[in-house]
């Protein structure tokens, strides 16, 4: 007896270790995000939805908070999230959109909650002690009510200001907070407008390039850093995979506020998960910069969307960045203390990107290939959520396995909102060299935990051919798959340097729409993909672009005026081929 006793707790302390022990994450990041609570937007079938995140490090822990979650989050280590439900209106506002983009700030040792609202109704929350539910109205009826609000506590100099605005005709604008009421007082100051005939990015449509409606700027967030005022702002539209965060910077709350050069500093309309924009930046417990943001799927309605979350910071001249190259793929937390500019990537590639897929059933058009494509847009399902319904992935050949990220699909989910409890995901990884003979990896049948962009990182790296994910059941709808992604080394060499990489762009003296650059390149064989880097600056390539599959690429995202600079490097399962020359464009 006392042997199997010994037996138990040392397999409880290795699950423990295994726990303790993992060091990355993975956009979209891995919460139980709700379900669509409003009836015109599941009209093509219900979903997970939310958007506008903002996380504050708060008493030694994380809280995020974002649109219809009914509820918010917070976790210890940023990996680890925990749900924690609640209503922060009242029954006479008779809204579907609880908290939606919401602002989440504190003042002192005060946590501040509000949501948007066109009215003068809507109460501030506060808190001193929010990882337990325990909140009070701090204002009964804001008089700054307004739409994706943010309440920015200056700190040195103990003002609070309201910044707010979401619109395709009005500017964002700032109000002063009284410091004892949190109401209004004082003018309010229009401080931003777009510019879309000068800044390609903030044009309208999925590639910039459609003009039947005005862009949008929305989700005003500041961040003071070194007596500087960083206004940031999103833009053009969340439908988009170029959804982006730009800044200003000025010497004060209220401006005036000058573009920042280097724009958008948080972009990402590449890969898996697409989109960076309408979020918020923060601190960690090291006191290094992040980003959150909005992740765009806008399939089953046009706001369907998940959270991602990005090393972001502050170069040596003040200019503000975020990194989001490779940012869907295995991305160090902040217990690991890398370096944002450079090491915040794992360096686990991708291993199975467009490789042969066996399923156990299709349901209509929603095709195997579509679990493994990079594409969050599309996913295979299959044609009932029983168990046993299964996806094998092979890699092609025996390679290591770092880490696994499941992305579940809602094909004919039945919920909205936020349950109570859902039965969780259920499922059970094997790993093979064969195709035939199969040896567990993960065995998570029994689990409760809701999961919908599961990411696994293994303690012990395995290796394999073939990875087998097998449904054992499923929280609602069937058993559907956007991205099973297996990450790692393959054991063949990494691309060469690429070859006869040219940005095309309209030359200055001529006519022309110099807010496009057509970007070509020679196919490098061995290649997966390609992430072209861009900025104002060679040594300030802050921008990214992950293309897959292509030896060129549109990208109409340029300031008309000014002269950029490009370069690009090739990717495979086998690790990142060098950079190319740095490729001045005027």
């Amino acid at each position: 007896m006392r042997c199997k006793i010994l037996f138990f707790a040392i397999i409880v302390a290795l699950a423990v270790n295994v726990q303790a022990q993992q060091k990355t994450y993975c956009n979209p990041i891995n919460i139980d995000y709700g379900y669509c609570p409003i009836p015109n937007f599941v009209t093509q079938g219900k979903h997970r939805a939310t958007a506008d995140p903002v996380i504050t490090f708060f008493k030694g822990e994380y809280y995020l908070f974002s649109t219809n979650q009914w509820g918010y989050w917070h976790s210890k280590d940023m990996l680890d999230w925990k749900f924690i439900p609640r209503k922060f209106l009242r029954p006479e506002h008779k809204v579907y959109d609880e908290l939606c983009a919401p602002s989440l700030s504190f003042v002192n040792d005060t946590l501040i909650v509000v949501g948007s609202t066109h009215g003068k109704e809507f109460p501030i929350w506060m808190s001193t002690n929010p990882s337990t539910d325990d909140w009070k109205e701090l204002v009964h009826k804001s008089q700054a009510g307004a739409w994706d609000p943010q309440i920015f506590w200056d700190k040195e100099k103990d003002e609070l200001w309201e910044y707010y605005g979401s619109s395709n005709a009005y500017p964002l604008h700032v109000v002063k907070l009284n410091r004892k009421t949190f109401q209004p007082e004082g003018e309010v100051y229009g401080i931003l407008e777009l510019n879309d005939h000068e800044h390609g990015w903030e044009r309208f449509g999925e590639n910039n390039d459609n003009t039947f409606l005005q862009p949008f700027t929305e989700g005003a967030f500041m961040t003071k850093y070194q007596n500087k005022y960083y206004l940031q702002y999103g833009a053009p539209g969340t439908e988009f995979s170029g959804y982006a965060d730009g800044v200003y910077v000025g010497s004060t709350p209220t401006g005036p506020f000058e573009y920042q050069l280097h724009n958008p500093f948080s972009y990402k309309p590449g890969g898996f998960a697409r989109g960076a924009g309408h979020g918020a930046t923060y601190q960690d417990a090291n006191d290094a910069y992040w980003h959150t943001s909005t992740i765009g799927v806008c399939v089953k309605n046009n706001f369907e969307r998940r959270i991602g979350i990005w090393p972001a910071g502050f170069d040596k001249d003040g200019v503000m960045y975020s990194n989001t190259a490779y940012g869907d793929y295995p991305t160090f937390l902040p217990s690991q203390q890398k370096d944002h500019g450079a090491a915040s990537f794992a360096g686990w590639m991708l291993l199975n990107y467009n490789k042969p897929v066996q399923v156990s059933s299709t349901l209509g058009g929603f095709q195997p290939n579509y679990a493994v494509n990079e594409d969050i847009k599309t996913y295979w399902s299959a044609k009932t959520g029983n168990k046993g319904e299964y996806l094998v992935s092979d890699l092609g050949e025996k390679s290591t396995i770092h880490a696994i990220q499941i992305n579940y699909a809602d094909q004919d989910a039945e919920f909205m909102g936020k349950p109570d409890r859902t039965p969780g995901h259920q499922y059970i990884l094997y790993i093979s060299n064969d195709g035939k003979n199969w040896k567990q990896l993960v065995d998570r049948s029994k689990s409760t935990k809701d999961v919908p962009h599961e990411y696994i990182e293994l303690s012990n790296p395995a290796s394999a051919r073939y990875v087998k994910l097998e449904n054992i059941g499923m929280p609602t709808g069937k058993f559907a798959v956007s991205g099973f992604r297996i990450f790692g080394k393959a054991n063949g060499d990494k691309p060469a340097a690429v070859k006869n990489f040219v940005p095309l762009r309209t030359d200055k003296k001529k006519e022309g729409e110099r807010r496009n650059v057509w970007l070509k390149w020679q196919q490098e064989p061995s290649a997966d993909g390609y992430v072209i880097y861009f900025g104002k600056s060679p040594d300030k390539l802050y921008g990214s672009i992950m293309v897959y599959g292509k030896t060129e690429y549109y990208f109409n995202g340029l300031d008309r005026s000014d002269t950029y600079y490009f370069q690009i490097e090739a990717f495979n399962a086998s690790g990142i081929g060098p950079k190319s020359d740095v490729k001045k464009c005027e």
